[in-house]
């Protein structure tokens, strides 16, 4: 069959940094996934992007669909013949309709009924007749915001300026936007040609190279890798390499030359934190450190362009930043005469939700709930205290001049300025982890105190949204509820502390004053899924994650614990007699009633007895290594009443004649369920 390569490049007006891998990947799987349902053999792909294009290169992709023979059902026998064995016209009908003939017929049985059967070729289309519709999978790209354009109804992330489209040396046929598909492209902005022509596929990363345009990612993230490194051999400095900042320099530049410049080292007086947010976070600048890791005057840029001129490139930036760290320098300076007691004041007229209070409700709310959160633990007395002055001046530094214009730095200001105006260390420390963990990647506070303000305030945020009807809903998640939660599941889990989430949601509601019943249950399932994404993370399989969840035992550190055990018995012997012995008991016990009690001068054979006896030495142990958080323990000791229960269910008739007897066994088979529920439901659990 022949093949030939297929070039698709959409040219944009300038794309976010943030769209462009994202745009890319989605580029490749829909293209990928298109031409898998069109049934066309291809091989390799490669994707391109940078900031004005999204491209992808198939490797030999064939010049027609394969041809298919399938399966055709037509009607049951009984239609398709007359009694003499003619055929009728449903099944003549049949036959046309699929392009073949009456001989074609052969006879299968399905569920003990006969139909008719033919087998159906369909011949493979030309691919260029498929490739046509390409436009679609453009179309299907998403992004985080779209527009319009001109009178157009299209919304898409930028403006179309052109459609490279070629399939060998042919060009497919298409438009977006008015914009028609050929076979030119553009090269660099200012270093290359507006318009030039690409004859072959395989000639594209090469043309426009020539063009200033390095088209692969991967190469040009490489590139100012090395131009890093360079810098950093030819002058004896250390360039920390920020690998956020580098995907998001490479996604501004389509030619990338790094150049350094500097600034006076008067600035260095400023928190190191100052700088560096300023560099990165405003200007894309990689900071600059000696051998020492002591941060330097310099700076790192990356240009979007050759090196003509860089001195000059360098000098403009220098100028650029030089006004930055100036208002840096003159916010800290006006930040030195803030005093917290005049900056929570003024906490009370910002407003946090119009419906939730100001800034000054929002730290009230956390100092009670970071009260009763360390008192609920048993922290120490000295910790309890940090943490409840930490409560109280955590979102001071919130009216400082330096966050107002460096919003990425909440918490870090309120450190330093909580030190210079005389807090005690600890209590500094735990006003800038409270914050924490920011994201996924970042650690969880380095101290109790920290972590139990980080928790409180966390905790209050979800709980006063869910109690105004503000619950995240799909991709909807605007006040970063989602994060939120996983930041509390991420604390409890490294501080090892164990609150069931009922209590845990009553503490964080418990200044609503209304009925929290239906919101507690809102909360509940949503903070399952957090845990659950926890679980998936640790390859846990699905089941067992079902039945931890499904646990009367509604706690984020134990549940993700007994997973973990529960995960690492699936492979022990006598594991699946076990689970099956435990589902029993808890599918008998549904029927028992709700208060219960078990009278052992009921039971009528030796099997009751000893189920009993094993289990109250059983259900004594299991209790005590619960609380110690042993769920290994626990769990071996529910695998021990195995063959107890085996052969209680084997001698022992639970609805007995006698209404006692079984009101008595009912009672039995409730007690032993209470506890194997409080470890997991193991209904839930596969062990087919």
């Amino acid at each position: 069959m022949s093949k030939r390569d297929l070039l698709l490049e959409i040219r944009l007006e300038e794309l976010p940094a943030r769209f462009v891998t994202d745009a890319m990947n989605q580029l490749g799987d829909k293209t990928d996934k298109w031409l898998k349902e069109q049934n066309i053999p291809f091989g390799e792909i490669q994707l391109f992007s940078t900031p004005r294009r999204l491209a992808i290169l198939v490797s030999d992709l064939a010049e027609k669909q394969e041809d298919v023979s399938e399966e055709a059902k037509g009607p049951a026998k009984k239609i398709a013949q007359d009694g003499e064995g003619n055929w009728s016209k449903a099944a003549l009908g049949f036959c046309r309709g699929q392009g073949a003939s009456p001989e074609d017929i052969y006879f299968k049985e399905i569920n003990g009924i006969e139909y008719v059967h033919v087998m159906k070729h369909v011949k493979g289309q030309p691919a260029m007749d498929l490739l046509k519709n390409l436009d679609k999978v453009l179309l299907s790209l998403t992004f985080p915001k779209n527009m319009r354009w001109g009178s157009l109804d299209i919304r898409y992330a930028r403006p179309v300026k052109s459609i490279l489209a070629l399939f060998g040396s042919e060009i497919i046929p298409f438009s977006i936007a008015g914009v028609q598909s050929g076979n030119s492209t553009s090269g660099h902005r200012f270093l290359g040609s507006e318009s030039f022509t690409v004859e072959e596929p395989d000639l594209y990363k090469t043309l426009l190279r020539q063009q200033f345009v390095i088209a692969d990612p991967a190469e040009r993230k490489q590139m100012i890798r090395e131009q890093l490194a360079d810098l950093a051999r030819e002058n004896e400095w250390v360039i920390p390499v920020d690998e956020t900042l580098l995907e998001e320099v490479n996604n501004l530049v389509e030619y990338p030359t790094a150049l350094f410049g500097q600034y006076e080292e008067e600035y260095l007086t400023l928190p190191e934190e100052v700088l560096v947010t300023t560099m990165k976070e405003h200007q894309r600048y990689f900071p600059v450190k000696d051998q020492n890791g002591m941060l330097l005057a310099k700076f790192i840029t990356v240009r979007n362009g050759n090196s003509d001129h860089i001195e000059q490139v360098a000098r403009g930036n220098e100028k650029v930043l030089r006004a930055r760290l100036s208002d840096a320098a003159f916010f800290y300076r006006e930040d030195h005469k803030l005093q917290i007691g005049e900056a929570l004041e003024k906490l009370e007229k910002i407003v946090f939700h119009e419906e939730l209070g100001s800034l000054g409700d929002k730290v009230r709310r956390v100092t009670a709930l970071t009260d009763a959160l360390t008192a609920r633990l048993e922290l120490s007395g000295t910790v309890r205290e940090d943490a409840r002055r930490a409560a109280e001046i955590s979102k001071f530094d919130l009216v400082s001049h330096m966050v107002y214009e460096f919003p990425e730095l909440q918490g870090v200001m309120g450190e330093k300025y909580a030190k210079l105006l005389g807090e005690r260390e600890t209590v500094a420390a735990a006003v800038n982890e409270h914050y924490s963990p920011r994201h996924s990647e970042d650690p969880v506070p380095a101290s109790e105190a920290g972590a139990a303000v980080a928790l409180a305030d966390k905790l209050d945020t979800i709980c006063s949204f869910f109690s105004i009807g503000m619950i995240p809903t799909g991709s909807q998640d605007p006040y970063a509820l989602r994060r939120q939660a996983s930041g509390i599941v991420q604390i409890l889990l490294a501080y090892d502390w164990e609150i069931p989430l009922p209590e845990l949601f009553q503490l964080g509601l418990a200044n609503r004053g209304a009925d929290t019943g239906k919101w507690i249950e809102d909360l509940t399932g949503f903070f399952k899924m957090r845990a659950k994404y926890v679980m998936d993370e640790k390859q846990i399989r699905y089941d067992l994650v079902d039945a931890v969840l499904r646990s009367s035992q509604i706690e984020i550190t134990s549940m993700i614990k007994r997973a973990v055990i529960l995960s690492e018995q699936t492979a022990s012997n006598g594991f699946k007699e076990t689970i099956e012995a435990l589902s029993r008991v808890l599918n008998i016990a549904g029927k028992a009633g709700e208060t219960a009690q078990v009278s052992p001068e009921l039971f009528e054979n030796s099997h009751e007895r000893e189920l009993h006896q094993k289990a109250e030495a059983v259900i004594s142990e299991y209790y005590e290594a619960a609380d110690k958080a042993d769920y290994k323990t626990a769990f071996a000791g529910l695998k021990s009443l195995t063959p107890e229960i085996t052969a209680y269910f084997e001698h022992t008739m639970i609805m007995a004649d006698d209404e006692n007897v079984k009101a008595n066994r009912l009672a039995q088979m409730k007690q032993l369920a209470d506890v194997i529920r409080s470890f997991a439901d193991m209904n839930s659990i596969n062990v087919k």
